[in-house]
C-alpha cells in the first residue's frame, strides 16, 4: 500500500512537471518570440532616423531625391524574401517586410525574417500584390503577439485619442519612401480580401472605398475629412482580435506621398 501511494505521489507529481512544461513552452512560443531583428543586423541594414516631416506629394523631376534610411543591399543580403520595411511612428511597428518565394504563400506566418521557424513570423504581404505598393490595395499580415510585438502595436488604434493623434505610415522600399494617411480603423470578418473583391473593377473598387469609409462594425474609428476616389493607393494591415478569432483588426491608409530616394 505504502509503495502505492508513493508510486502515485511521484505520477502526480511527474503529470503536474509535464503540464507545466507544456503550458509554459505554449506561453513562450506567443511571449517569447518577438520575430524582431537582431540589434547587430540593424547596424547595416537601417542607415539613418528618417524623417517624418514630409507629407506633400513630391513635385516631378526638380525635387531632391530624399535618403532612404534603409540598405537594401543589406537586407536582401540577408534574406532575399526581404523587399521592404514599415515603420508606425508612435508604436513599436519597426519591421521588415518580406514575400514568400516559396510555394507556401503564408510561410512567414511562422518563419522569421531570416526565413527560420519561429512563431512570430515577420511582417508579410502574398503574391496576390507586387512588391511595389502599386495596386489599389495592398494588404500586409502580422501577428497579435502578446508582449506587444508584431502587429500587436496596431491594436492602439482601438483608442480615439490615439487614432486622431498618430495617422502615419511610412513603408520604404528600394527607391522610394512611400506615406500614407491612416483613415480607418476597425474589426472585420476573416475574408480573404484579395480572393474577395476585384479591386481591378472600378465600380467595385468604388463601393469598397465607401464601406471602408463607413465599416459595419461597433468600435470603428474613421478620420473626419477624408474623402478616397478610385485613384487612390490603399494600404491595410491586418492582425488577430484579442477576442474572436474569426475576426481581423484592420487599420487602412491611403497614399499620400510617393517621394523618390538615391
Amino acid at each position: 500500500m505504502r509503495l502505492f501511494r508513493r508510486n502515485s505521489t511521484i505520477a502526480k507529481a511527474l503529470c503536474l512537471f509535464v503540464i507545466l512544461t507544456i503550458l509554459i513552452g505554449c506561453l513562450s512560443g506567443c511571449n517569447g518570440c518577438t520575430g524582431a531583428m537582431d540589434p547587430d543586423d540593424y547596424s547595416n541594414v537601417v542607415n539613418t532616423t528618417p524623417s517624418t516631416e514630409s507629407t506633400e506629394p513630391v513635385s516631378g523631376s526638380t525635387a531632391p531625391l530624399a535618403e532612404n534610411p534603409i540598405n537594401f543591399d543589406e537586407l536582401t543580403a540577408l534574406n532575399p524574401d526581404l523587399y521592404a520595411w514599415i515603420r508606425i511612428p508612435g508604436t513599436v511597428i519597426d519591421y521588415p517586410v518580406a514575400q514568400s518565394s516559396n510555394e507556401d504563400d503564408n510561410y512567414y506566418l511562422h518563419h522569421n525574417y531570416l526565413g527560420n521557424y519561429e512563431f512570430a513570423g515577420t511582417i508579410y504581404s502574398q503574391r496576390h500584390n507586387t512588391k511595389y505598393f502599386v495596386e489599389q490595395v495592398t494588404v500586409l499580415y502580422g501577428h497579435n503577439m502578446r508582449n506587444g510585438s508584431m502587429f500587436a502595436g496596431l491594436h492602439n488604434y482601438y483608442d480615439k485619442e490615439f487614432f486622431d493623434e498618430n495617422e502615419l505610415i511610412y513603408i520604404y522600399i528600394d527607391g522610394h519612401i512611400l506615406t500614407y494617411r491612416i483613415f480607418a480603423a476597425y474589426d472585420y470578418d476573416d475574408r480573404h480580401l484579395l480572393n474577395s473583391f476585384d479591386f481591378s473593377d472600378k465600380e467595385v473598387y468604388s463601393n469598397y472605398l465607401k464601406d471602408c469609409l463607413n465599416p459595419r462594425s461597433a468600435n470603428a474609428l474613421v478620420r473626419e475629412g477624408v474623402e478616397l476616389t478610385t485613384d487612390d493607393r490603399i494600404i491595410t494591415l491586418s492582425t488577430c482580435t484579442n477576442y474572436n478569432s474569426s475576426l481581423r483588426f484592420l487599420v487602412q491608409g491611403v497614399l499620400i506621398n510617393d517621394e523618390l530616394t538615391k
